[in-house]
């Protein structure tokens, strides 16, 4: 897909972060835009600020782990534009929490978003967007879809879920000669509040500390690595550049697959596992 110009967006947790990344990019070549994220205060400011600019954007409130919704997000879509495009399930949450101490309902809840939310994406949006008959589905996963690291156990089940939803319907789509395409972006460190807005919106709106000390300590080092991190509008910048050049992979932090061979290498000459 080369011409983005009138053609329509939609971006799950399109208010901040990388969503909102996408959204500014996707916007300045001149797409339409449904954004959805539960932040409704956020979604009408990034609405305003995006129209001002001369884009046409519409927003609905929308908890990605509720196919109901899913379904709303796709009816304000249709209803406002006549069809969809391109689907970024974007929306995500993570606490970082050793696999022991993890409570049920957080492992119920981080899967919830991070890797049904896509899963109804796909499930919904698929068949309207093979009606205009091109078009695009990309969903954001992490390094830690790749790599499981320690600490963040859901997260990082959930986030290889998503590379495996995503390579699979790829090679699907290329089975039965569709013309919509696949990607899955797969960052490493960017500046976004993630770590923030999933304590606010965890279910009991439980804190940090009540997992334990370490659990606190490695949540306040992530966060002061993503305020280091790349900025998302250079992400959502990538994630154009990569749709419109048909790219699977969309890598923000590249030389990060180092440790991925590494971990290959290790697998292939000692069946080992060797540290992230």
């Amino acid at each position: 897909m080369q011409d983005f110009n009138g053609r329509v967006a939609v971006i799950t947790g399109g208010a901040s972060g990388i969503g909102l990344g996408m959204a500014r990019a996707f916007a300045g070549a001149g797409m339409k835009l449904v954004l959805g994220d539960l932040d409704t205060e956020a979604l009408d400011a990034v609405t305003e600020e995006l129209t001002t600019a001369g884009a046409e954007v519409v927003g609905r409130r929308c908890d990605v782990s509720q196919p109901s919704e899913i379904e709303a997000l796709a009816d304000r879509a249709i209803d406002t534009y006549g069809g969809v495009n391109v689907l970024c399930n974007n929306a995500g949450i993570g606490i970082p929490t050793a696999t022991h101490k993890m409570k049920l309902d957080d492992w119920r809840w981080i899967i919830d978003v991070d890797l049904w939310g896509p899963i109804y994406g796909v499930h919904t949006f698929l068949p309207l967007i093979e009606e205009q008959g091109e078009g695009h589905i990309n969903a954001t996963s992490s390094m830690a879809g790749l790599i499981a690291g320690g600490m963040m156990g859901a997260y990082n089940v959930a986030k290889h879920g998503v590379v495996a939803l995503m390579a699979t319907l790829e090679r699907d789509l290329r089975g039965r000669k569709s013309p919509i395409t696949a990607s899955v972006l797969c960052p490493g460190p960017i500046n976004t509040n993630i770590s923030r807005h999933s304590v606010q919106y965890r279910p009991g709106q439980a804190k940090p500390k009540a997992d334990g000390e370490t659990s606190g300590k490695v949540a306040s080092s992530i966060q002061a690595i993503l305020e280091r991190g790349m900025d998302p509008d250079e992400v959502g910048r990538l994630v154009l550049e990569a749709i419109g050049s048909g790219q699977f992979w969309i890598l923000t932090h590249p030389r990060w697959t180092k440790t991925l061979q590494k971990q290959l290498d290790a697998m292939n000459d000692d069946w080992s596992l060797p540290k992230a």
